[in-house]
Order: structure tokens, then C-alpha cells, then sequence
């Protein structure tokens, strides 16, 4: 019997130091809200492939700020801090120094051998889980022995040769011949955000590059480095673009509200020869529905539609229903006001312009993937799902948690 091949032992290493020429305290500076070391733990964390992670720093309220946001995250026991030597930690020292130290401590304290090591940067803001997820496979299941996330460059690079008699180039091309960008070779720009070396490699080398060196690509549009204050201010206006909205959870709602055409159905009417009127729905909402009720949390579905079959539906799912409604906003503030609801503590689902209003009002607005382009860009949270293919089913996995899957029911 073939024995399973044990996992290896992958260690994401974060250097923090807590001084810096450019931006003072830059690790902890904030980004979205949240600084630099604690962005870097939370991708770090979610990795599928990363054992544990280690924050290297010489400065406490660092430390303090990682260990902080594994806590909130339930992952306490997989971040590690390791205090940095004086001598590894001022302006000249290499981040390959600081990882190396970081990997002997982590070793010699829990008795583990690394097999895979990661240089995560703090400086690069937007890195993802997927970067990291990228660079450490290639290394740790695909073979390569040094991995490095890359993004399409299409630039072309010039060196000032002012000092030695204007002899001004091009790097990347000839300065006399201006080809297309689709004539010329394909670039790739190094982005500084994330490594991944064989730990016993590493160690002979002791510089992240070499053997064979996986490229892993990266979104181009995520490419940052803060070195500067530039680049921090760069940094924070591209944060509310490139960061994912957060989702509600249990603890920020008092109330469910759903629009019922095209949230829990697909817009789609169907109507027989007599001219009744059929919709589809999708069993998982009705599973998801059925679970936000037996959470205790207030439902209604708000339709303008006056239509039996959105009250059969109702009447089925056991969720009272106010249909025929034409200014939906104005009956969902009196739904509120008779239930004690605070309208900021409302998740009302919508699809189509007619929902704005209701957006307007409520506190956490929420489209399908399928709705009006208006109506995307008005709510605070987005689902993956279509209306009527478990877009409900969806969001109750947000606010009840992992044990109600968002894999749709067929």
C-alpha cells in the first residue's frame, strides 16, 4: 500500500522592520484602513499552501499588530514573531539575511523543518492569496527550485548616459526602430510582493534566485511599492479600487430583505396559453432562506410585482410578503419602523433600478451578480451567484458561516 506523501512544511516569512528613511513606521503605516504588516499576515493566512508564518521584526508594536490580526482571524497558533538582531535589522541589512534568521529561529523552536521558505513584503500592499498560493506551489509540488511573481511589462526602459557624453539608450530596444508593442517581445516586470525558495537550497545560495526560477503572474494593475510618501498616497487611493469589499456578517445585520423577480427567480417570466404566468427558483435559496429563519433573523420579501406566484412562494418559504408595492423604499422604512428595525442594520437584496431606493435606506445593500450595471455599482457587497442560480443560498453563507456551502444546488 502506497503511503500519502506528507505535506511539506511551507514557512511565509514577513520582514517588518519598525524604521524606515522613506515613510517612518511604514509597516504600520494604513492602507484601506489597515496597516501594511497586518495586509501582509492576513494574505499570508489565507493561503492554502503556507504552514505557518513568521513576522520578523524589531519593533514591538509590530509584533503586537500581527499577532493582533491572526487573533481576529482564528489563527493565532500559525503566526509566529520572531525578534530581529540589531545586526540584521538597519537600513543595509537584506531581506535574505532577515529570512534566513527568521527560518533557524522558527526551526530551532518548534523542532520542524522547513522545506519551503516565502518572502512576503509588507511594501507591496496589494499582494493576494493567490500570489502566494502561486509562487509557493511552484516550488513546494511543481519542481521549480526559486519561484517570483511577475506582471506583464510593455514599457520601454531607457539608461541617462549624460554622464558619460550623452550616450542616452534604450534597455529593452533599439532607440532607432519604434516597433508595435505587438511585434515586441513580451517583458515581465519583477513586483517585489512575493518569493518562495527550497528552504535547503536557500540556505546554500543564500540569495532568493536560483536553480530553476518559476515566473508567476500577477495583475499588472497591483504592482506597487511603497518606498516613498508618493507611493503611499498612490497606494491609499488605489485601495478602495483593488480591495475586496468586505461581507456582512451575522453580527451586522438585524434583518433580512429580498426583492423577489430576478433576485430569487432569473427575470425570466414563462406564460402558458391562457396567460398564467410560471417563474423558476432555485432550491438552494429556498435552503438558505429556511436557515436565515431559523437563525431568528427578520425576513421579508418587497416585490412591485403583483403576482400570485410571489405570494405562493412566500407562503412555501414561510416568509411574510408585501407585493404591489410601487414605492418600495417608503414600505420598507415602515416595515422597519413596526419591527424596531434599524433601517443601517437592513440587508436588502436587489437586482434592478427600481431597488436604488431601497439601497438608499438600507445599511447593507447587496446585488446579484446578474443585476443592472447601476445596481452593482450602489451596493456594498456583490454576489458571485446570478439571480435565481443561489444567489440567496450565497448570502446566507455569509452571515451564518462555512457550514452552509455557496456551491449552488443542482
Amino acid at each position: 500500500m502506497t503511503q500519502p506523501t506528507a505535506r511539506p512544511t511551507v514557512l511565509a516569512v514577513i520582514p517588518a522592520r519598525g524604521g524606515s528613511k522613506g515613510v517612518p513606521a511604514k509597516n504600520l503605516a494604513q492602507v484601506g484602513s489597515v496597516p501594511l504588516v497586518v495586509r501582509a499576515v492576513r494574505a499570508c493566512l489565507a493561503s492554502a499552501e503556507v504552514t505557518d508564518v513568521v513576522v520578523t521584526t524589531d519593533a514591538p508594536a509590530v509584533a503586537e499588530a500581527a499577532r493582533a490580526a491572526a487573533e481576529a482571524l482564528g489563527e493565532a497558533a500559525r503566526l509566529h514573531c520572531v525578534q530581529r538582531p540589531e545586526a540584521i535589522a538597519g537600513d543595509t541589512a537584506t531581506s535574505e539575511a532577515a529570512v534566513l534568521h527568521a527560518m533557524d529561529s522558527y526551526e530551532t523552536t518548534y523542532d520542524r523543518s522547513v522545506d519551503v521558505v516565502l518572502l512576503v513584503q509588507c511594501t507591496s500592499p496589494f499582494v493576494t492569496r493567490e500570489d502566494i498560493d502561486g509562487v509557493a506551489a511552484s516550488v513546494a509540488r511543481e519542481g521549480a527550485d526559486s519561484a517570483v511573481t511577475v506582471a506583464p511589462f510593455h514599457g520601454f526602459l531607457w539608461r541617462d548616459g549624460s554622464a558619460v557624453e550623452d550616450h542616452n539608450h534604450g534597455v529593452n530596444h533599439d532607440k532607432s526602430v519604434r516597433p508595435r508593442r505587438q511585434d515586441r517581445p513580451e517583458d515581465l516586470l519583477e513586483t517585489g510582493a512575493a518569493y518562495a525558495m527550497d528552504a535547503a537550497g536557500f540556505r546554500t545560495h543564500r540569495h532568493r534566485f536560483f536553480g530553476h526560477t518559476a515566473l508567476v503572474r500577477t495583475d499588472p494593475a497591483r504592482v506597487l511599492e511603497i518606498d516613498d510618501p508618493h507611493d503611499l498616497a498612490r497606494a491609499r487611493a488605489l485601495a478602495p479600487l483593488l480591495d475586496p469589499a468586505p461581507l456582512p456578517t451575522r453580527e451586522d445585520i438585524d434583518a433580512v430583505v429580498l426583492d423577489f423577480d430576478g433576485t430569487q427567480t432569473d427575470d425570466r417570466v414563462l406564460i402558458d396559453a391562457d396567460g398564467r404566468e410560471t417563474v423558476a427558483v432555485h432550491r438552494g435559496d429556498g435552503l438558505g432562506i429556511a436557515a436565515l429563519r431559523k437563525a431568528g433573523l427578520p425576513l421579508l420579501i418587497l416585490s412591485t410585482e403583483q403576482n400570485p406566484v410571489v405570494a405562493a412562494r412566500a407562503h412555501k418559504l414561510r416568509v411574510p410578503v408585501l407585493h404591489g408595492i410601487d414605492r418600495k423604499d417608503l414600505a420598507l422604512k415602515q416595515w422597519c419602523d413596526e419591527q424596531s428595525i434599524a433601517p443601517e442594520r437592513v440587508l436588502y437584496v436587489g437586482n434592478d433600478v427600481n431597488d436604488l431606493p431601497c439601497f438608499a435606506l438600507a445599511g447593507w445593500p447587496v446585488a446579484v451578480a446578474s443585476a443592472h450595471d447601476s445596481v452593482r455599482a450602489a451596493a456594498r457587497a456583490v454576489t458571485t451567484s446570478p439571480g435565481g442560480f443561489g444567489a440567496i443560498r450565497e448570502i446566507a453563507a455569509w452571515l451564518l458561516g462555512p457550514t452552509l456551502t455557496t456551491t449552488p444546488t443542482k
